[in-house]
């Protein structure tokens, strides 16, 4: 059932791309950069990609914004840990329609091949919203790495039109 449903996958989702970062600017933001790269090798197209503060009215706007704009899904690394300043879980979460818990399971799973028991703290998540789908992801480059090669390329297409069906 899984491989019938996975042919009507999208090959291109317009995606937009959010760092949530106190610290990083467009030269020093490598897990966005991997984002970006990562989504345009695999066809996927960039619509929009911008470095926010961890701020959680900022966050939850500027969300709110690409929901009503035409991106098909948005990919938020950072800001997903359990500091004070790590709001994006806080940010998102209010606005999804839907969750998909397994993200963040599989995430941790595969987190704690790599890392070990720290991989606990993370927040990652996703879900859906308006037919859109939303990532939220750790902001290091080896969280991201991770994450965009062994859940987000494989099931990028196939969420986004599994939401939209």
């Amino acid at each position: 059932m899984s491989e019938e449903h996975k042919c009507h996958a999208l090959k291109s989702v317009r995606c937009a791309v959010l760092t949530i970062s106190d610290s990083r600017t467009e030269e020093t933001d490598d897990s966005g950069k991997l984002i970006k790269e990562s989504l345009q090798e695999n066809g996927h197209s960039l619509a929009g990609y911008r470095i926010l503060k961890d701020e959680l009215e900022d966050i939850k706007s500027t969300v709110a914004e690409l929901l009503d704009s035409d991106v098909q899904a948005i990919i938020v690394n950072g800001g997903t840990g359990i500091s004070k300043r790590d709001v994006t879980v806080e940010s998102v979460s209010g606005l999804l329609d839907k969750t998909l818990d397994g993200f963040g399971d599989l995430f941790r799973m595969l987190s704690y091949e790599e890392i070990g028991s720290s991989a606990m703290m993370s927040r990652a998540l996703a879900g859906a919203a308006k037919g859109k789908i939303i990532i939220c992801m750790p902001g290091s480059v080896g969280a991201v790495a991770l994450g965009m090669k062994k859940l987000v390329i494989p099931e990028l297409g196939h969420m986004v039109w599994e939401a939209n069906r």
